[in-house]
């Protein structure tokens, strides 16, 4: 900070020495709040999410953060006059106020500046008057501009040639600043086109890496932002430098081109790529042949021969390592963690475009049998929204994607303009791929992408949010999965010791193919007991060692998550637990594997009546028993004498009804998850002849072949509200079809989701979401789930 009599360069035709930031922890406004102290004003800044390496930045450049000077002070807001004192002890007060693109006009700081008639100033407004006067190398266009300014800069610093510059980030070596004076009138800068500045620059150099359409809230039609490129090139004083092919702009705009075409002025070709980056040789206008690149990909390549061609167009002398040092830029392919079994790059890309360059060059360099993983944040609900099926197709050259949700970046949520209209669009263009999303719980998508990762495989985070916080923060948790795995498979190694041979012990087990809606993830541990004794002693095992025990039936009426279940899964498949036993007096004795098909016809070849609307009920009378389940009229507690069950504690009790708090499909003894159904006593309605109880099965078959569908699902998904049916609710409301994915509303029945063919778990949430809305909005009814979410809550997911 300057000498208060040291003059200063009038701003925006006034005297100002203090300047306040609002929004400085921005890639926009902190290198720019970095340049203006080092040019001799006051700058103090405030940020709300302001990160750590920006913070060490402007405290270093001497930048006074998070200091508000009175513009929170909610009694100065509301009484103070203009021209007024401030109402906090400060030591001054701004002449100027910056905001960033993220700031609203409701902002504390945007209010109080009005009140005390400050200026106020949009970052690029300032930007473009500071380097008024100055010599302007401006770095434009849709993608690149960062890498491309970085690169200019640390060309024209190993080249000896002193200019100032502003970066749009941060070097990923801490030692250099973003931002700096320089001993010439050559300025660096990016310059921003999403807000409408860029009318108030006239460089003397542009260079515009490419265009596409984008920032849609500012520019209606891509004829309206080609336009704004247009002006800016008639307004720069000596040359445009331009790449070609360019599809969105006319190379007779450009009085230079670059990339690698026959015909481009600056003209490269990729000779040589490896791992610590990669030769460019290069021709036409160039006055060098060749150049090393410490970076990667064609895009860093292009990035490269534009940087060079502006530094020889200014003056520089070029030579072939001048960006053989070249330090990269965070979050542009930054690489989070390389080993030989897991790599981790972070990356700023949030255009299609990008996206598509960025997966297409990572794909191509991970040998078999890797996979690239990608964890996605949007950026800005209209961008979304108009470039959703563009995102779609970019994200489906991964082979998963895991979706965050939308960051704002101050705007307000658009219809079509959420993460969850992109996973509807995404899973309709890639239907084989996986893709995981959970609204509003990143938490849980970042976990079950470390759970999927395998040796081998690449992750790569993409946003201009704050992904870059959760990719590191995943860091620790893959770590933490990685120990969880192994600690899963030791408890499985001790299992099977446990247990009689006869009895199955799996790790990782897949359970779609258990259920009857084949969807969903794995158990991590997973146990077929073969008798009470094996059963026992898995309980005590899980007890002794606090680990959650899930029992799974025949997977009717229940939907898994896709990132599994952290638990012990309980299966009763084992042939002890099926049996059919005729007690005296008329009763039956079965075993709670028994599945409901055979029961029905096992007492229907006995002459026992009254079990019936069993048939196509796709499940186990264990299963039955917790979801008390019924049809055509009837409900399995209505047959039910007593329960035999286990507790946590291995002790086994028989129970009544009466002792189980059954309700309208739930027993709450066995819901709890406390007690494990080993087998039930059921009392017939009575006896009847064989063929009559078959005439009826058949009837009650038929009767539901006509009303449900017979393709892959969990049942009804939903609750019956009272007097009405859930059914009707979802057809009027005009859902019969809907689909996310391999998911879909069925036409046969709306209470029934289907699987149509490689639907995730994720898909079938996400439709039951759409249904609720919808009927809710519909008829002012909030519709309950009858299906479970197997070792999950629905509150967590709706």
């Amino acid at each position: 900070m300057t000498d208060s009599r040291t003059p200063l360069p009038t701003l925006f035709g006034r005297e100002v020495r203090a300047i306040h930031c609002a929004g400085i922890g921005g890639m926009g406004l902190g290198p720019l709040a970095i340049h203006l102290a080092r040019l001799g004003y006051a700058v103090t800044g405030e940020d709300d999410a302001m990160t750590a390496p920006m913070r060490a930045q402007l405290e270093r450049a001497g930048v006074e953060v998070n200091a508000d000077f009175g513009f929170r002070n909610a009694e100065f807001q509301t009484t103070q006059t203009a021209g007024a004192p401030l109402a906090s002890d400060i030591p001054h007060s701004p002449d100027l106020l910056v905001v960033s693109t993220a700031i609203s006009p409701e902002h504390p700081a945007a209010i109080a500046a009005k009140t005390r008639d400050i200026p106020i100033v949009r970052r690029g407004e300032l930007l473009a008057e500071v380097v008024r006067g100055k010599k302007l190398a401006a770095i434009c266009g849709s993608h690149g501009k960062t890498t491309t300014t970085a690169m200019l800069v640390t060309a024209l610093h190993r080249a000896g040639f002193s200019a100032g510059y502003i970066l749009g980030g941060l070097f990923n070596d801490t030692s250099l600043p973003p931002a700096d004076t320089g001993e010439t009138d050559w300025v660096v800068a990016e310059i921003d086109e999403s807000d409408g500045t860029i009318e108030n620059f006239s460089p003397e150099i542009t260079i515009v890496t490419n265009l596409d359409w984008d920032h849609p809230d500012h520019y209606r039609t891509p004829a309206d932002i080609e336009a704004a490129f247009q002006a800016l090139f008639a307004r720069t004083k000596r040359a445009v430098i331009g790449s070609i092919p360019n599809s969105a702009l006319r190379t007779s705009h450009f009085h230079h081109t670059f990339g690698s075409a026959a015909d481009a002025g600056f003209r490269y070709q990729i000779t040589r790529a490896a791992n610590d980056g990669q030769t460019l040789a290069l021709a036409g206008k160039f006055p060098i042949s060749s150049a090393t690149v410490r970076a990667l990909g064609d895009f860093n390549a292009a990035n490269a021969a534009a940087a060079l061609a502006a530094a020889h167009l200014m003056g520089a002398t070029l030579a072939p390592d001048l960006l053989a040092a070249y330090p990269g830029v965070r979050r542009r392919q930054s690489i989070l963690r390389a080993t030989d079994t897991l790599t981790v790059v972070e990356d700023y890309a949030h255009h299609p475009a990008e996206i598509r360059a960025l997966l297409s060059s990572l794909h191509s360099r991970i040998p078999a049998p890797g996979r690239l993983l990608v964890a996605f944040q949007p950026h800005r609900y209209s961008r979304t929204a108009q470039f959703k099926a563009d995102f779609a197709a970019a994200l489906a050259i991964a082979d998963r994607s895991y979706l965050i949700d939308v960051y704002p970046a101050g705007e307000a949520p658009i219809a079509g303009g959420d993460t969850a209209d992109l996973h509807t669009e995404l899973r309709a263009a890639a239907p084989a791929q996986p893709v995981i999303y959970r609204n509003g719980k990143t938490d849980a998508t970042l976990a079950t992408l470390a759970r999927d990762v395998r040796p081998g495989d690449w992750v790569v985070f993409v946003g201009a949010g704050d992904i870059d916080h959760s990719a590191r923060a995943w860091l620790t948790l893959a770590t933490e999965y990685e120990k969880a795995a192994n600690h899963w498979g030791t408890l499985g190694v001790a299992l099977r010791g446990t247990l009689s041979p006869a009895s199955k012990v799996r790790i990782e087990e897949p359970l779609a193919q258990k259920t009857t809606m084949r969807a969903g993830g794995a158990a991590r541990l997973y146990a077929e007991p073969a008798d009470e004794r094996d059963l026992a002693l898995l309980i005590d095992f899980a007890r002794a060692r606090a680990i959650r025990t899930l029992l799974l039936g025949r997977g009717s009426n229940l939907i898994i998550p896709d990132e599994g279940v952290d638990a012990l899964v309980i299966s009763l498949a084992a042939p002890h637990w099926q049996h059919f036993e005729i007690l005296p007096g008329n009763l039956v004795s079965c075993g709670a594997g028994l599945r409901l098909k055979n029961l029905c016809g096992l007492a229907a070849a006995a002459g026992l009546a009254g079990f019936e609307f069993l048939e196509g009920i796709p499940g186990n009378l264990g299963g039955a028993l917790r979801m008390n389940a019924g049809a055509m009229g009837g409900e399995t507690f209505n047959r039910v004498e007593t329960v035999r069950v286990m507790t946590h504690t291995g002790e086994i009790k028989t129970l009544r009804p009466s002792e189980m708090d059954v309700t309208y499909r739930r027993c709450g003894a066995l819901a709890a998850n406390n007690l494990v159904a080993l087998s039930a006593t059921l009392r017939p309605d009575g006896e009847k002849s064989p063929a009559e109880i078959t005439a009826q099965i058949e009837a009650n078959r038929a009767k539901r072949q006509t009303a449900q569908p017979r393709e892959p699902s969990a049942g009804s998904i939903f609750k019956n509200p009272p007097n009405d049916s859930a059914g009707r609710l979802i057809d009027t409301a005009g859902l019969k079809g809907a689909r996310i994915g391999g998911a879909e509303v069925s036409p046969q029945h709306a209470n029934f989701i289907i699987n149509r063919g490689g639907a995730t778990a994720t898909d079938i949430i996400q439709l039951i979401r759409r249904i609720r809305s919808a009927v809710l909005k519909t008829h002012g009814i909030a519709l309950d789930p009858e299906v479970l979410l197997f070792g999950a809550n629905w509150e967590d997911y709706l």
